[in-house]
């Protein structure tokens, strides 16, 4: 009897030991930065870059989105991701907005086709808001097997799915 219960106990340490929760994230942390008052040319193509306030990691992914207004229906935010187009009429590119970045920078810029004779409109560059969302390149939730990515042009999912404290954003 007492062998039985020893082997009871060990098989239970085991298969009690070997439990993890793999969708708990512990050591990667997702945060937004804003850049407010940014202000382009409308006549050529025009550049900002800003330095991180912290370095980010290697593999770590950056995200942009640029405020859009509110939602005439819901009043919420409109927050559009970059890169963004803007197109004539006739199809063809007036201009886009788009980035690259560094572990150090990131560099926002317009680039356009015939801005000198029709410049880009001054909503479009006057005063514009940008949101840069760090996501980790190893971040814990999404791995290969998992079936609810996040859909990362739209702001709010991405926001949700790394429990991003929007209270708590960032300035540069």
């Amino acid at each position: 009897m007492k062998k039985i219960l020893t082997l009871f106990a060990v098989v239970g340490l085991f298969a009690f030991s070997g439990c993890s929760d793999d969708e708990e994230d512990n050591d990667t942390i997702s945060y937004v930065y804003e850049i407010t008052k940014v202000n382009f040319s409308s006549t050529v193509e025009s550049e900002i870059y800003e330095n991180f306030n912290s370095r980010i990691y290697s593999g770590d992914v950056i995200l942009i989105f640029r405020y859009d207004g509110p939602d005439p229906d819901t009043g919420r935010d409109i927050w559009t991701p970059l890169p963004e187009s803007h197109y004539y009429s006739n199809g063809s590119l007036h201009f886009a907005y788009k980035y690259d970045f560094t572990q150090d920078n990131v560099r926002i810029y317009t680039q356009g086709f015939g801005l000198n004779t029709n410049p880009i409109p001054s909503d479009f560059v006057v005063d514009q808001i940008f949101r840069i969302v760090i996501v980790p390149g190893d971040d814990g939730i999404n791995t290969n097997k998992s079936a609810n990515k996040p859909d990362y042009s739209n702001y709010y999912e991405v926001i949700n799915k790394y429990n991003i404290d929007v209270s708590n954003i960032r300035k540069l």
